[in-house]
């Protein structure tokens, strides 16, 4: 059990009938009338939809213990993404559902962060940035700007990212997983 004091970013609480909902964001709010309260952004950790919630001051809730292991990835059997923990060499099936869009971007023996409750797996999070290599993009015409300087690459995982005109095949970039933008290019 957890008082509203000890909300943090990313507590995972137990509500509405064994519910998991993570806190995203969180503000204590002392009214100049009426009793305080906690004002909380929180995702459901199983179907993803976020929710804006209330709660007073002092309410007691209920916490979920969630384990967050690093598990590299081994490879995609057609319809699972399969992970293996690094201490205990044991593999899991993960849906790509569960992955979500980061799946894009994922490499073979790439080090994510999966976190379970229980033994079942909630979500995998990927590095904020992957180093990518360019598999094709068309050659950057100088002064064509009506794109906006940019243009379509497709990287070696088959994700496709507006990079700028000077970026060419063969060059190795960094890519944001949350939104799949182009942060610059690497240097070999």
């Amino acid at each position: 059990m957890a008082s509203t004091a000890d909300f943090k970013n990313g507590l995972v609480l137990k509500m509405e009938g064994d519910q998991l909902w993570q806190i995203l964001e969180f503000q204590h709010v002392k009214p100049g009338k009426g009793p305080a309260f906690v004002r909380t952004k929180i995702k459901n950790v199983v179907s993803g939809k976020i929710v804006d919630k209330t709660f007073n001051a002092g309410v007691k809730v209920e916490t979920a213990t969630v384990d967050r292991r690093d598990m590299t990835y081994l490879y995609n059997d057609g319809s699972d993404y399969v992970f293996m923990d690094g201490e205990t060499y044991d593999q899991l099936n993960i849906t790509p559902e569960m992955v979500g869009e980061g799946a894009q971007f994922l490499l073979e023996n790439m080090t994510v962060q999966v976190s379970m409750h229980e033994g079942v797996p909630l979500q995998v999070e990927l590095p904020v940035s992957v180093e990518l290599v360019v598999k094709h993009t068309d050659p950057g015409l100088q002064g064509d700007r009506s794109t906006g300087g940019n243009k379509p690459a497709t990287l070696e995982t088959g994700a496709e990212v507006q990079v700028p005109l000077f970026i060419n095949t063969g060059d190795t970039l960094k890519i944001d997983t949350r939104n799949g933008a182009y942060l610059s290019r690497i240097n070999n």
